[in-house]
């Protein structure tokens, strides 16, 4: 007997499912900063044993969308919703319950398993996490409830366990020596973005996109160009910094973990242009893979 399905994880932003995911696939597949809406895109994370493959999905954090970009990123949450053979629904114990009521709502009327995780449980005390559990049964009364601290691993294992289990019977989706559903340059764009993210304040992390123009692979290395976007002229100089220093930080972090994710030599040129409106254009977002279909 042979097991397979979609696990699909969803919830509001900055509550731990980037983390969450990287555990439960074991490989750094997402990236996760302490920052919101990190996630942009759906992203797959593909588990393999020799009797069940696990197809893992990160999304984005849902939110209220103010532009089309965010309008994007929901509906990739709002996609896991349909195809999920289980789903993984994390809060944690800070976070209002009822926020985003609406989607919360969709996910009461699904008829497959719902995990409802409340993550950070280090953060929190029993009192506390008793009255956080009653609240979130009554929202969620079909749904399983688990405290996991992702970050410490605490639950995680118990969390895999429960996830076979739930699984339906089915032959593979994808080849057993699949990791992802994603290409490398989508890898490479990440990691740029997640220094980003890390390194500047305020709006530039929100208004920054990176595209990935050259990636030649050698049996020793990988030699990348790539193309930071912002919206304004502004934003390129503070990402460029004085005499440029600020964007060779960037460019040398990124350069580090991509080595380290790919196990190669990694040879990386960064330029950093201006494009008003790619967070508000539809073929913009196409071009940089904002596509949930």
């Amino acid at each position: 007997m042979h097991k397979a399905g979609f696990v699909n994880i969803v919830g509001n932003p900055n509550v731990g499912k980037s983390t969450l995911m990287n555990q439960l696939v074991g490989e750094r597949i997402s990236i996760a900063t302490f920052k919101a809406q990190t996630t942009r895109h759906r992203i797959m994370g593909i588990v393999n044993t020799e009797d069940c493959q696990i197809v893992f999905s990160d999304t984005p954090g849902v939110l209220k969308p103010n532009y089309k970009m965010q309008e994007m990123m929901l509906a990739f949450s709002e996609s896991a919703l349909k195809d999920a053979d289980i789903l993984l629904y994390v809060t944690d114990v800070v976070e209002n319950p009822e926020k985003n009521i609406d989607f919360l709502d969709k996910v009461k009327q699904l008829p497959i398993p719902v995990i409802l995780l409340i993550n950070k449980i280090d953060e929190s005390n029993q009192k506390e996490l008793g009255t956080i559990v009653t609240k979130w049964h009554s929202l969620l009364p079909n749904a399983e409830i688990l405290p996991i601290s992702a970050k410490n691993k605490f639950g995680v294992e118990l969390l895999m366990k429960r996830i076979k289990e739930l699984l339906p019977e089915s032959p593979a989706y994808f080849d057993k020596d699949q990791l992802t559903d994603k290409p490398a340059k989508f890898f490479v764009s990440e990691m740029i973005r997640e220094k980003i993210l890390l390194y500047y304040d305020k709006e530039i992390p929100y208004s920054v996109e990176v595209r990935v123009e050259q990636f030649k692979e050698t049996d020793t290395s990988i030699h990348i160009n790539a193309v930071i976007y912002v919206e304004r002229d502004s934003q390129k100089g503070i990402i460029i910094g004085h005499k440029g220093i600020a964007l060779k930080k960037v460019s040398s972090e990124a350069r580090k973990a991509l080595e380290k994710f790919f196990d190669k030599k990694i040879y990386l040129e960064t330029f950093v242009k201006v494009d008003k409106d790619w967070r508000s254009s539809q073929r913009e977002l196409d071009s940089f893979g904002y596509n949930p279909e």
